[in-house]
């Protein structure tokens, strides 16, 4: 049977998709191929037209995820600044929300056991980040430094806030996050004046 053209690529679209949430929301390693699939709408023998294994799938959503936050990043730092930017990284409904939000703090730990091309696609959209924060900040001596700082402070910030959810810990731990990255920019600004 022929099907419309576009249904392939809306298909894998629908598995990259549910992909990402379900890798963020619970982990890669917890989320099978059947799960995916069955939340995508499709049947299992429907992913192989689409990826060769599920590294594969990792890795392009891995950098489909990365992707949208970079345009993420891009408007908030366009439209709110760099304070702001931070502000809504460590918000609760950020950390209550995993599977929506950010690639890195839902999935170092496994990503840093992937095969060597997802570390890899990964390592090149984390500094386009970092390039991105950067150059929204004034110029210094490293500017590229600081903004490794605060992806830093941002990023481990979220996942300890999320480790202990649901209680008053947690959002002291999001404020906390928030002052040191807030004060790294600050002592950016400070050198340039110096």
């Amino acid at each position: 049977m022929r099907y419309e053209k576009g249904r392939k690529d809306a298909s894998r679209g629908r598995i990259m998709e549910v992909a990402a949430d379900r890798f963020r929301s619970d982990g890669i390693a917890a989320s099978g191929l059947a799960t995916i699939m069955g939340d995508a709408g499709l049947t299992n023998g429907a992913f192989y037209p689409h990826f060769h294994s599920k590294a594969e799938l990792v890795r392009e959503s891995v950098v489909a995820a990365m992707e949208l936050q970079s345009q993420q990043l891009a408007e908030a730092l366009a439209s709110l600044g760099p304070e702001m930017a931070i502000e809504a990284y460590l918000s609760a409904e950020h950390r209550d929300n995993p599977g929506k939000g950010c690639a890195s703090a839902a999935l170092l730990p496994e990503l840093a056991r992937q095969p060597p091309e997802t570390r890899e696609v990964y390592t090149d959209h984390l500094l386009s980040l970092v390039r991105q924060l950067s150059a929204a900040l004034p110029q210094a001596k490293d500017p590229d430094g600081v903004a490794l700082g605060v992806f830093a402070t941002l990023i481990g910030s979220l996942q300890l806030a999320r480790a202990v959810e649901g209680t008053e810990l947690s959002d002291r731990m999001l404020a906390a996050g928030k002052a040191a990255a807030r004060a790294l920019i600050q002592l950016r600004q400070d050198e340039v004046v110096s």
